[in-house]
């Protein structure tokens, strides 16, 4: 009996080391994932649900924009007629200067007449892509016909869909960083008066609702709290 308690003090003891050890190796490789986060990022994308168009006809085309008549079967199946603005989409562009300040940089807003609106708006540069432009090409081009500016570097901010509803209208922000100075040339109908404010001032005019443009509050907003994250790190 002697003899059979030392072997399994050995064995156990054989099993409590090796026990012992496998997490120093897990240690040496790296955090382990859980399988529901090894699942997570292998499963492919989501299939995007679209609807049947059943039939489509154009019931008015101007020089921005055409709006449509559409019946068709929607993905859960209900029968529908919706009246749809299309558009080309368009470029939004948050260009920063932060020569003075990374931690609240300057950014370019504009003021122009907005009929729709019927008054004036402070606003983010933006514009309308032409058929099959490139987004960034058209994001450059517009920051440098309202604004004079250059920038020598850009990244992707966010894309969204202002008014899903009727509007199919999809608006891509672009930062742009190290501004360089030059002439404006907006076009014949475009009277534009720009300037640069601090990122806090911007924000302050958002919550005293002196900025009602939905463009400029998404993107201005979203960027102040990517920054206010990253200063926590």
């Amino acid at each position: 009996m002697a003899n059979k308690k030392k072997s399994a003090k050995k064995t156990a003891g054989k099993g409590s080391a090796e026990e012992s050890k496998k997490p120093e190796k897990a240690s040496k490789k790296g955090k382990t994932k859980s399988p529901k986060e090894k699942n997570l990022k292998a499963a492919p994308p989501a299939e995007v649900e679209k609807a049947e168009l059943l039939e489509s006809e154009v019931v008015y085309q101007g020089p921005l924009f055409r709006v449509l008549h559409d019946k068709l079967i929607e993905p859960g199946g209900k029968h529908s007629e919706r009246d749809v603005i299309r558009h080309n989409g368009s470029v939004v562009i948050l260009a920063i200067d932060s020569s003075k300040s990374k931690k609240n940089p300057w950014i370019v807003i504009e003021r122009q007449y907005r009929h729709a609106a019927n008054q004036y708006l402070w606003e983010l540069p933006a514009g309308k892509l032409d058929p099959g432009e490139d987004a960034l090409t058209g994001a450059k081009r517009e920051l440098a016909e309202e604004t004079g500016y250059a920038a020598k570097k850009w990244r992707p901010l966010v894309e969204y869909y202002a008014s899903p509803g009727f509007l199919g209208e999809s608006m891509k922000v672009f930062i742009a960083e190290g501004l360089v100075a030059g002439d404006a040339h907006p076009e014949d109908d475009e009277q534009i008066e720009f300037r640069l404010v601090k990122l806090s001032d911007a924000v302050k005019m958002i919550e005293k609702g002196a900025i009602l443009d939905g463009k400029t509050l998404t993107s201005v907003l979203l960027y102040s709290h990517l920054m206010s994250k990253k200063r926590k790190k």
